[in-house]
């Protein structure tokens, strides 16, 4: 638009949107001229801001003059010109101001400035292709890094290569245990010179995974030392900040200043560096003080082999997405434990405003924000004071709501560009929340519900402002399907994505996905697995179970003494059992996880699991202990799973059980059942970690008794039913 404005108020001999292009040495350098008048020799680049012109930071305007004036040089060259003005047209969108910056060059002194940018872009762009080409060379004549492959792995290996060269997505419920993540990096490598692959990112829900792949990579390269791969590990900003006392710019950060004066030669340092992982890339940065966050962002660009969480490439604003298609790069994605991704892009597409967040804000806002803030709080508060319930859902956002949020956004814009001290991090905090809630409320569909919250106080004007608004989503296919078709292959694998239909219809994968359930390793005689069917861990029976439940783990904790883990519905009810086994059986060691554990105190509740040790450790289905843990041979022998692991019943679930009946035709399945026996697959993973492994497994609750539920357990399992408590 601003860029439009500028050019109306130009005369009849002012060209826009002017082609240029031209060569240097084997470089091909095109663009577009935002102005060109022959007339008077000028040539103009538009540049669009808010707020006071001597804000923009000099580092991005030099990188604008340097842009102004290849693009000089190239209008030279193609107009024949022996001397240009180049004009930097700083133009301020509120104010429709422009401030112009002049330069008179000759074509001599524009070649100059031309050709020293493409000296020194041609000698990193021969590295890169340097580089490129000693990959492909290096990763032809890779090898497995192991004797064999294990029962299963081969399989995996083999579809994810498959998947990789047919430009398919892929599906793929393999069992714990068989190195799921060696046998999905290892095939992508050996695809990558073959199908052009510019990058292969391995996406981790949790640190475990991540760890696995960076362990993965580092395996094969020392099965191979001339693999040519750079990795780079992305991590959270603040798990990688370094002054987090500090905002994040150079006024206060000592690494964001000069960061881009920098940037270069900590570049070409890390780029040396074949593994950047946490702590390398951390060294590196430190080295040339720079921010190690941004330097690893800068590193996606050059790098073969990314490793992050999930977010970097499906979140809305997903670097790893985002640069993608900005550079038209031909990648390959693994998801890893790749159930936990319907959760996690539901969170991503979801978003929440606290009505009391917002009238703590209104107390300490500048006063010329307290219009625009206030107007919101009336818009929240006519919504809520009208609901009696303690829960309603809504078919849409309220236009009134939407509408004051926009002002919000315009006034604190105003305000962020015009104002020189730094802003208040809550108002920072709404101010993106409204630009987040805006932008969900803009593609509100069938996929998303709106809804209220408040508690139940008996006082009806404190109900209405401590309220929670959400736009909540129930299913993330719409917000997804772009990620996937932007990749030559998509790999999502896990030990549970049974059934299959639900992660593909969830997720939104493509109609051609190709699915496989990879073989075991294992075999029914290694996993004792019972199904105990006279106890009913339902919330209203809970305490007639303690005592049947604490007889049965005692009993057979006699009859094969050795590690156990007992898994509860939650926090309240494991606590119970621990207390009721605890008291009737106190010669067995036990001991239960706690609310709030910090990681020193999980590795301690992971410890007591010694080689050839005996006890029971008691926890949560579905927390830091129920997956992602290993804990092979005689460090767990057996696992008690006292509930069928079903999500709460409660006035969220249920509107999202509806709006899955809607759209999917199984809105119990979706919301409850088959998020509940993942977990429980999930935790009873943790028995059999090796072909050597045996072990036994307790499944109590009258329901897993019932066909639906089995059909849904491991076909590996043998189960014995109608097991007595």
């Amino acid at each position: 638009m601003g860029h439009r404005t500028v050019a109306s108020r130009r005369g009849s001999t002012h060209r826009a949107e002017v082609v240029v292009s031209g060569t240097f040495e084997n470089l091909v350098v095109r663009g577009r001229a935002d102005g060109f008048d022959d007339s008077k020799g000028l040539l103009e680049e538009v540049k669009t801001h808010r707020g006071d012109v001597v804000l923009v930071p000099s580092n991005h305007r030099a990188l604008h003059w340097a842009q102004a004036k290849v693009y000089g040089h190239l209008i030279c060259q193609q107009f024949g010109l022996s001397e240009l003005t180049v004009s930097l047209v700083y133009f301020e969108v509120a104010s429709e101001c422009e401030t112009p910056l002049v330069e008179h060059c000759t074509a001599g002194e524009l070649r100059q400035a031309f050709e020293a940018i493409c000296v020194r872009f041609l000698a990193w762009a021969q590295q890169e292709l340097e580089h490129r080409a000693a990959r492909d060379a290096s990763l032809l004549s890779l090898q497995f890094p192991h004797a064999g492959f294990r029962t299963g792995q081969r399989t995996l290996a083999a579809s994810t290569f498959r998947a990789a060269t047919t430009g398919r997505c892929l599906l793929a419920q393999a069992p714990t245990g068989i190195g799921k993540t060696i046998a999905t990096i290892f095939p992508l490598l050996k695809a990558a010179p073959q199908e052009r692959l510019d990058k292969i990112f391995f996406l981790s829900a949790k640190g475990p995974g991540r760890a696995l792949a960076l362990e993965a990579l580092a395996v094969l390269r020392q099965c191979e030392p001339s693999m040519s791969a750079r990795v780079v590990e992305l991590v959270a900003r603040e798990t990688a900040c370094e002054h987090p006392d500090k905002a994040c710019h150079g006024g206060s950060c000592p690494l964001a200043k000069g960061f881009y004066d920098k940037l270069e030669r900590a570049r070409s340092a890390a780029s040396k560096v074949e593994s950047l992982t946490r702590d390398a890339l951390r060294k590196v940065a430190l080295e040339h003080e720079v921010c190690p966050y941004y330097l690893s962002q800068e590193m996606v660009r050059w790098a073969d082999v990314v490793v992050g969480d999930y977010n970097y490439y499906f979140d809305s604003a997903a670097l790893l997405h985002a640069m993608t298609r900005a550079n038209e790069w031909r990648v390959a994605v693994l998801v890893d434990e790749a159930h936990n991704l319907v959760e996690r892009a539901r969170a991503m597409y979801s978003m929440e405003l606290r009505s009391d967040a917002i009238r703590e804000v209104f107390k300490t806002a500048p006063v010329s924000l307290r219009g625009p803030i206030g107007k919101l709080r009336r818009a929240v508060g006519a919504l809520t004071k009208v609901q009696d319930d303690a829960y309603r859902a809504y078919e849409d956002v309220p236009q009134r709501l939407t509408a004051a949020l926009k002002d919000v956004i315009a006034a604190v814009s105003e305000h962020l560009v015009t104002g020189r001290e730094a802003a208040d991090p809550d108002l920072l905090r709404l101010y993106f929340d409204a630009l987040r809630f805006v932008s969900l409320g803009e593609s509100f569909a069938a996929h998303s519900l709106f809804d209220v919250t408040r508690p139940c106080h008996a006082n009806k004007a404190r109900r209405a402002s401590d309220a929670v608004l959400c736009i909540r989503n129930v299913t993330p296919a719409q917000f997804l399907r772009p990620r996937f078709a932007s990749a030559q292959t998509v790999v999502l694998f896990s030990a549970t994505l049974s059934p299959h239909h639900f992660y593909a219809d969830a997720l939104g994968l493509p109609e051609d996905t190709a699915w496989i359930d990879v073989e075991s390793p294992f075999t029914s005689d290694q996993l004792d697995v019972r199904i105990v069917t006279d106890v009913s861990t339902r919330f209203n029976h809970r305490g007639r179970s303690l005592a049947k439940i604490s007889a049965l783990m005692a009993a057979h904790y006699g009859s094969a003494p050795g590690n156990y883990l007992a898994f509860f519905s939650s926090f309240d009810y494991a606590e119970q059992a621990f207390e009721e086994f605890r008291r009737h059986h106190p010669a067995v060691p036990a001991w239960c996880q706690r609310r709030g554990m910090d990681g020193a105190e999980r590795t301690a509740f992971l410890a007591r699991f010694a080689d050839d040790g005996a006890g029971i450790g008691f926890a949560v289905l579905g927390g830091a202990f129920a997956e992602g843990i290993d804990l092979p041979g005689s460090r767990l022998i057996g696992a008690f799973v006292a509930t069928l692991g079903l999500p709460q019943v409660n006035p969220v679930n249920e509107e999202m059980k509806r709006r899955l009946d809607r759209c999917a035709g199984d809105g119990y399945g979706y919301t409850y059942l088959y998020p509940g026996i993942r977990k429980v697959v999930q935790a009873a993973g943790r028995v059999i970690r090796t072909p050597t492994d045996r072990g036994h497994l307790f499944l109590i609750d009258d329901r897993f008794g019932r066909p639906q539920v089995q059909r849904l357990l491991p076909a590996w399992w043998r189960l014995k039913t109608g097991m007595s408590a």
